[in-house]
């Protein structure tokens, strides 16, 4: 009885090993199978981004992990390298893994020698007035000028804020801004300016809605602004419409020329009127700085333009 049970017992330790014995080589082929699925799923997945249609004709920007690329016309694409037909510095063979990105070049984004052009470091301002177009996320900027510092923050990529003063810090005014992109050259936005007139006088403020349209990019543009601005001191307020034009225009890598204007029209019961103009020039000195200088001539009561005798001197600094 005793030597039937061993038996017994032994028959089913035998067989309890060798199922796990065979649940443990079927664990591993499966195992072994999925890799090599896996495995041959992602060489053809290679293969098929690889084998991806590329217009040989038309010029594509390709962006290295270390954020230097090149311009120019793709002529194949296999598994290792890219290789590529420039007009700077011929054909290049760029190894697959140190590419980031690979995209078609925008209109106007190469110029004739082949070259990319850069957009203008902080295209949304002028002198005095802004555009329409939007500071991308993470873009901050201060802006020191003869008057007073002005900063200015990105929230989103459609939302920027700020603050402006002047070095007496008379008056301190915020600024909101929200853009609308229409289409690539057509962009639409929406602010407001509010403030208090002095530190020192809490009753007295000012208020500006505004609206503005830019035609263009980061490296030529122009702009029509237009908005109501309200002052109160004391329990009075006035208030006036203004509006303004302003254009950029992008002549070389670093230099950009600048036109600001500042109008408040005359009619109704009120005949006082002022236009000033600001034309200038704008010349990147450092990848995250630019200096701006212009001088700016101005009109009272539809008179003749007189010139300031103080110029517009101002530093972009980004951070």
């Amino acid at each position: 009885m005793r030597f039937s049970i061993r038996l017994t017992l032994f028959y089913f330790t035998s067989l309890y090993h060798k199922t796990q014995y065979l649940n443990l080589y079927f664990m591993k082929q499966a195992l072994l199978f999925l890799i090599c699925f896996l495995g041959f799923q992602s060489v053809l997945l290679a293969q098929l981004d690889d084998n991806q249609p590329i217009d040989t004709s038309k010029i594509y920007i390709v962006i290295k992990n270390d954020a230097s690329f090149f311009v120019g016309k793709i002529k194949s694409i296999d598994a290792h390298e890219i290789l590529m037909h420039t007009k700077t510095v011929g054909e290049v063979a760029i190894p697959k893994h140190e590419v980031k990105e690979i995209r078609l070049a925008k209109a106007n984004e190469v110029d004739a020698k082949g070259n990319l052009k850069t957009a203008e470091r902080f295209a949304t301002r002028y002198f005095l007035n802004t555009n329409a177009l939007p500071l991308e996320k993470g873009e901050s900027y201060a802006l020191w000028a003869l008057y007073g510092p002005d900063f200015q923050f990105a929230v989103s990529d459609k939302i920027g804020v700020g603050i402006m003063t002047t070095w007496l810090a008379t008056p301190l005014v915020a600024n909101v801004k929200y853009s609308m992109t229409i289409n690539d050259i057509s962009h639409l936005g929406i602010g407001l300016l509010v403030g208090s007139m002095s530190w020192s006088s809490v009753g007295s403020g000012l208020a500006l809605p505004f609206a503005t349209y830019t035609l263009g990019d980061r490296r030529n543009n122009i702009s029509f602004s237009a908005g109501y601005g309200t002052v109160w001191s004391n329990g009075t307020s006035s208030g006036r419409f203004l509006c303004s034009l302003n254009a950029l225009t992008k002549v070389s890598n670093k230099v950009s020329l600048v036109f600001d204007s500042f109008i408040i029209p005359g009619g109704g019961s009120n005949d006082f009127n002022l236009t000033l103009l600001m034309p200038g020039i704008r010349v990147q000195t450092a990848k995250n700085n630019s200096f701006q200088f212009g001088f700016a001539s101005i009109s009272e009561n539809s008179s003749q333009f007189a010139a300031l005798p103080i110029p517009f001197v101002e530093w972009f600094q980004a951070f």
